[in-house]
């Protein structure tokens, strides 16, 4: 399912309604603004954000300069988007750097919102940045927590400090002389949580906060769980003054309630986001990039980064030797079908495309097992088959199909869909402001 998927669609429906109108009355665009709050109200965004959003939006809305336009709903359509990044938090926050290292970044949470892992993407994340960060284990309550975070620190490839079931505050204290000594330049937090707020855990929490004076103070909340999270945050913002929140299971949150409400309830911003399983699947938190997807308008920036960081320069280079030449092949082809695997799902790629053709693709039926298919069926043509494309007839047909274990069906499907790459390579080389541009391809 789509990121914001249900918000998504319910808002599309409301602006392709507007947008196939030519002037607009100011009773057409009430009825929109209605829609659009029972939109957002169903997506689970607080009653009072909700409210105050549609304040703003419909009062930009029924302006003299939309009801005069020549193109009232595009107008209509802008002041949401506009208003909707303000609510979101205008740019992109990023970590705050102590001027003395190490910078100490807190990480807090209730139990079951995915801290212990969050701590562990961070840190894989800062690595990718040039940083040499340490976990911290002070979570001594829940049951294999600091065996957990060993875990993660194992495969982030980052140093675990633990001190087993000594007072996390003296452990959290002992890890920032360890950090300083080892050279680490950021020290990671993983604090206790609970299955509800409590005294005794904000007490242990506010004795943390004042031994190690963190730079930030990150609260992990779980998007999916709508307005518990928006209350939670509210809760821990009053007791602690975090600095910045991290939305863990973004990438199934298809309402968006939380996303949308946290910024405007405590005033701190959304710094990450968590959109999948691996240690890489945490981004940082644009904005302008998650309201173009919500209204269906692609994400062409968050893709471009995808792009760059699964493609080596290398790689780039060869494939602009191919482009350039018109000589692009099944090798090239199943380059590009690995790197594309590296940036995540299909569905998630076809969401960010510009220009509504993610918004047209978003339902569509991606089988992610025919990437597997065609790996297979590419690896049972011989070298020249793949340099030659135009060389494979019937009878290689026939024999690639048994090679690689599937139909001359599906042999034929690849080959169609390998001809229609090529034709739209073409067309993206032709457009002088396309994609291929902004990739340097």
């Amino acid at each position: 399912m789509a990121l914001f998927a249900d918000l998504s669609e319910k808002l599309n429906h409301v602006f392709s309604k507007l947008t196939k109108r030519g002037k607009l009355t100011s009773l057409e665009i009430k009825e929109a603004m209605r829609e659009v709050r029972i939109a957002l109200l169903e997506a689970d965004v607080n009653y009072i954000v909700a409210k105050n959003f549609m304040a703003k939006v419909s009062e930009k809305a029924m302006g003299e300069e939309v009801l005069k336009s020549l193109t009232p709903g595009q107008q209509v359509i802008k002041i949401v988007k506009d208003e909707m990044i303000e609510l979101l938090g205008s740019g992109n926050a990023k970590l705050g750097v102590s001027p003395k290292p190490p910078t100490v970044i807190m990480m807090c949470g209730l139990q079951g919102a995915g801290k212990t892992t969050m701590c562990g993407k961070l840190a894989y994340h800062l690595k990718k940045s040039g940083k040499k960060p340490l976990l911290v284990a002070c979570d001594i309550y829940r049951p294999a927590a600091i065996q957990q975070l060993q875990v993660v620190g194992r495969n982030a490839n980052t140093e675990v400090f633990e001190k087993g079931m000594q007072n996390p505050v003296k452990t959290a204290k002992q890890a920032i002389e360890v950090a300083i000594s080892r050279g680490c330049d950021t020290v990671i937090v993983d604090t206790a949580g609970r299955l509800h707020i409590d005294e005794k855990l904000m007490a242990e929490l506010k004795d943390i906060k004042a031994e190690v004076h963190p730079t930030e103070i990150l609260l992990v909340v779980d998007s999916m769980t709508g307005q518990d999270a928006v209350t939670v945050s509210e809760t821990f913002n009053n007791e602690l003054d975090i600095t910045g929140v991290v939305l863990s299971k973004l990438d199934g949150d298809t309402r968006g309630g939380a996303a949308l409400s946290i910024k405007a309830i405590t005033g701190k911003p959304i710094k990450f986001s968590s959109v999948g399983e691996k240690l890489g699947d945490l981004e940082p938190f644009y904005p302008d990039r998650i309201v173009s997807r919500i209204l269906g308008m692609g994400d062409v920036l968050t893709l471009i980064e995808k792009a760059q960081e699964a493609v080596s320069e290398e790689e780039a280079q060869k494939l602009q030797k191919a482009f350039r030449e018109n000589s692009f092949t099944f090798e090239d082809y199943l380059s590009q079908m690995e790197n594309m695997k590296k940036m995540g799902s299909m569905k998630d790629i076809l969401a960010m495309l510009p220009g509504g053709i993610g918004g047209k693709l978003k339902n569509i039926d991606v089988d992610e097992n025919q990437l597997k298919r065609h790996k297979a069926i590419i690896q049972s043509m011989t070298p020249y088959e793949r340099q030659n494309p135009d060389v494979i007839k019937g009878s290689h047909r026939k024999r690639i199909a048994k090679g690689s274990g599937t139909t001359i069906q599906d042999v034929n499907q690849l080959l169609r869909q390998f001809e229609q790459t090529k034709e739209m390579i073409k067309q993206f080389k032709n457009n002088k402001g396309g994609l291929f541009k902004k990739l340097k391809i």
